[in-house]
């Protein structure tokens, strides 16, 4: 039976857990607490893929306290070799008295294991206190980690009618700047950030994270290329510290443009294309190859619209700036095929909108 002061360490362990937020991958964040007689004797926290599991933490330093303690644990232990030992014996041999586990890990390896085998071992476990919590937490690990295919998370800044750039393609600044440190946040919890061609030869960006939460953190930055047309000059190739560049391109790019890329710094990667466009399924398996488990496509019209048209999106965030841009020629969000009829047009669940600055953001799943 579980009570307020389950509920109370629970939430201290998803404070825990999400201090590695943006860190972990492709591993999921885990908070643990571990509580006797009613006192906090150890926390923990997964930091970084093979580092300690938060449990482990969490017991080494409770120490010998742990003898009928409780531990509270956002996911349940894990009971298999990755790049760190099963956390299962650890916990078994702690000699506690019960564990209350928030989620059940998906990973086929486990899934119930741990659970299953904790009560094996005579333990009193709870199961499922701020599941949902869990869900959203790490959402981009429940969807990589049965099939390694990316959570994709579709990010623009539009005017109030849905415009992302004016006729002539100009677009800096649509959002204010507010809402651009706010994308930044949210870039730093990607593994890779995706854009077209187009985006590349109009802005030339770099796709780095700049902002100060996240202590320059490299993500790999992705391009949509099938004609190969990258050049070797972009800014992004001259900050190779911030993160790898892969270009996904069509099967037997030219040799020459190939080499130069690649001497430039580039990770040229050959994909089956679909017309002139190169297979987003397949792309998001190479990307997925690469341990990238959460991918923010920051493309333009086109690119959100191929997305959106495959049905290959979880996610989607927009900045919705106080501007009407106006104009049958300018880009829309979606400019793709798009709905035949508003009955099959897409609809997203669990909307959620805030302000940030003189922007509104609005954020939903598909």
């Amino acid at each position: 039976m579980m009570d307020a002061g389950d509920l109370a360490y629970i939430e201290m362990a998803y404070g825990l857990a999400e201090t590695a937020r943006g860190w972990t991958s492709p591993n999921p964040c885990v908070g643990a607490v571990v509580v006797n007689n009613g006192r906090v004797v150890g926390t923990g926290f997964h930091e970084r893929p093979g580092k300690p599991h938060a449990e482990i933490v969490a017991l080494v330093r409770a120490g010998a306290r742990s003898r009928g303690a409780t531990l509270y644990l956002t996911l349940e232990p894990c009971v298999h070799w990755g790049r760190t030992p099963p956390c299962i014996d650890t916990v078994l041999q702690a000699g506690l008295r019960r564990v209350v586990v928030s989620a059940l890990d998906p990973n086929p390896l486990v899934d119930g294991r741990g659970v299953r085998r904790l009560r094996r071992a005579g333990i009193e476990v709870s199961v499922g206190l701020l599941e949902e919590r869990n869900r959203r937490l790490n959402e981009a690990y429940i969807k990589y980690i049965p099939d390694k295919t990316p959570f994709v998370t579709l990010k623009a800044a539009a005017g109030l009618d849905g415009k992302i750039a004016c006729r002539g393609g100009d677009s800096r600044w649509i959002s204010s700047p507010a809402s651009r440190a706010y994308a930044h946040l949210l870039r730093g919890e990607a593994d890779a950030v995706l854009v077209g061609i187009g985006t590349v030869l109009r802005d030339d960006p770099r796709l780095t994270v700049r902002h100060p939460a996240w202590k320059a953190k490299a993500v790999a930055r992705v391009v949509l290329d099938a004609r190969l047309r990258f050049p070797p000059g972009a800014r992004m190739l001259r900050t190779p510290a911030r993160g790898p560049v892969w270009i996904l391109t069509a099967p037997d790019p030219p040799a020459a443009k190939r080499k130069a890329l690649e001497l430039a710094g580039a990770e040229i990667v050959p994909l089956p294309c679909r017309g002139d466009r190169v297979d987003l399924p397949r792309a998001l398996a190479a990307l997925g190859r690469r341990e990238v488990s959460h991918c923010l496509v920051e493309g333009g019209g086109r690119v959100h619209g191929a997305f959106l048209d495959a049905r290959l999106a979880d996610k989607i965030v927009l900045f919705f700036a106080p501007k009407v841009i106006g104009g049958a020629e300018a880009i829309s969000l979606h400019a793709g095929a798009g709905a035949d009829s508003v009955r099959t047009a897409l609809r997203l669940r669990s909307l959620r909108s805030f302000p940030v600055g003189p922007d509104i953001v609005m954020e939903g799943y598909f």
